[in-house]
């Protein structure tokens, strides 16, 4: 059998990148230079590996963009006061904080505490609510809202499909059924979500036309999992150890990509699929906001 078609998130992360660029040059016509500013607390190192790729997205696109960095042990009252900053800066159009939190710190509190039409990562309660609604005025969540536009750029037909997503998660899972399940362009799906108590997983995952698996375990889905000509996204990052490798581990996604490439008719590749889109959605919030506040 041929390999699976491997759906590019590279490439069309930069269709999007050309196309922002334009409204980029349109909104700084109009004396408006798009702002995003990032806030980290602590040194995670994955966090900062992200935090960076966001900043070149930005000098890429003429956003200008600042990274605020926080000590580990910064109080919740402290990181609130520097949303409060943010929250009145002008020059700012969005605010992104980099999860993972400080357990200290509660995460629900401090996305709550960015103001929503600055809330371009899509996490704030009244964005959630308008997603829930239909109500596209909101930000969405940039993975889910990069997947959807992964599946609309491929040809890949929605409208009554069987969707199945893996995870039931704030960040994806759930944000990502309710976007597919809305009466809109490249929604319309059937959607169930498998989690953690879900009884045989497979019976639903063999079941799905499009399979999004986001529940954070190396290599979960397995070719005996994956429907024939199933499309299948990828979204897991998981560190697995690997003896041959220089650092002693290596990056693999939610899929066993080797064995499923085969069946499915479709599949993101892992890196190469969902996170470069991921970033991508960011900036498209952000030019968004920018563009709002040009009007």
């Amino acid at each position: 059998m041929a390999p699976a078609n491997l759906i590019d998130g590279r490439a069309i992360a930069r269709q999007l990148q050309d196309e922002l660029a334009r409204r980029v040059a349109t909104v700084k016509a109009r004396q408006v230079l798009p702002g995003l500013a990032f806030v980290r607390v602590g040194e995670d190192p994955a966090s900062k590996v992200y935090v960076g790729r966001k900043e070149k997205a930005c000098s890429d696109l003429g956003i200008h963009s600042e990274t605020h960095v926080l000590k580990e042990r910064t109080s919740e009252e402290d990181l609130l006061a520097l949303l409060h900053q943010l929250n009145s800066d002008a020059s700012i159009h969005g605010i992104l904080v980099q999860a993972p939190l400080p357990s200290h710190i509660r995460a629900a509190l401090i996305y709550s505490a960015v103001r929503p039409d600055k809330d371009v990562d899509g996490f704030h309660p009244v964005n959630m609510g308008k997603l829930m609604l239909g109500d596209s005025s909101g930000f969405v969540p940039c993975t889910p809202a990069g997947i959807q536009e992964l599946l609309t750029r491929s040809n890949v037909a929605t409208e009554g499909a069987e969707v199945v997503v893996l995870g039931r998660g704030n960040i994806v899972g759930k944000p990502m059924a309710a976007l597919l399940c809305q009466k809109a362009r490249g929604a319309n799906a059937t959607v169930t979500i498998c989690h953690g108590a879900t009884r045989d997983v497979q019976t639903h995952s063999r079941r799905a036309d499009i399979l999004i698996a986001a529940m954070g375990v190396a290599e979960f889905v397995k070719a005996d999992m994956v429907k024939p000509g199933a499309v299948v996204i990828d979204v897991g990052v998981n560190r697995i150890p690997d003896p041959q490798s220089k650092t002693g581990s290596k990056l693999v996604g939610d899929v066993d990509f080797v064995r499923v490439q085969p069946i499915a008719g479709k599949i993101t590749p892992n890196p190469g699929g969902v996170g470069p889109m991921t970033i991508a959605m960011l900036m498209q919030n952000t030019v968004r906001a920018a563009e709002a506040a040009a009007r």
